[in-house]
């Protein structure tokens, strides 16, 4: 079964950045997103803009909790919550949204994987391992939701990259 049209995003993140701020360009190198963290805070706070300044996405992890979690915001109001299950192998996540029932299928800890929506694979995620920052390609199909989608791959990177400072 072949893909749908999709847009192509390219996420590059700067490693020496005192505060997570990097672009989401697409796959021509045209930014099309802003992603700002807040620094000095506790836990991750992340923040996703438009090319105008609005910000269209707050992420925010729920701190002290056993494993990592947490929620996304639109407009002032909770869209989803992102919860890492406890498992023996697979990384596994249970995530709650008011758009679907998403799951993760694949290699996270690879960052080769597909989100699901409502068991339809709607975005692909994968790593590009020649730069000295992390870079990742995602495809989004068209009539899906990108910047929440972008938002999920996101959480999953601080889970997984960030994540392993303190959750091992």
């Amino acid at each position: 079964m072949g893909k749908d049209i999709c847009m192509r995003y390219v996420i590059k993140e700067r490693i020496f950045s005192i505060a997570d701020r990097f672009n989401i360009e697409d796959e021509y190198g045209t930014p099309q997103y802003e992603v700002v963290g807040r620094i000095f805070s506790l836990g991750n706070k992340l923040s996703i803009y438009d090319l105008d300044g609005k910000e269209l996405i707050y992420i925010e992890e729920k701190i002290f909790r056993l494993l990592p979690e947490y929620s996304i915001y639109r407009e002032g109001s909770i869209v989803a919550k992102v919860k890492k299950q406890l498992t023996l192998f697979r990384p596994k996540f249970n995530i709650e949204s008011s758009y679907g029932n998403f799951t993760i299928d694949g290699d996270v800890f690879r960052y080769n994987f597909n989100i699901l929506k409502n068991g339809k694979p709607v975005a692909w995620v994968s790593k590009k391992w020649i730069s000295l920052s992390d870079t990742y390609s995602v495809e989004i199909i068209d009539d899906e939701d990108h910047v929440f989608l972008l938002a999920l791959v996101i959480v999953l990177d601080q889970v997984f990259h960030d994540g392993n400072k303190d959750n091992g």
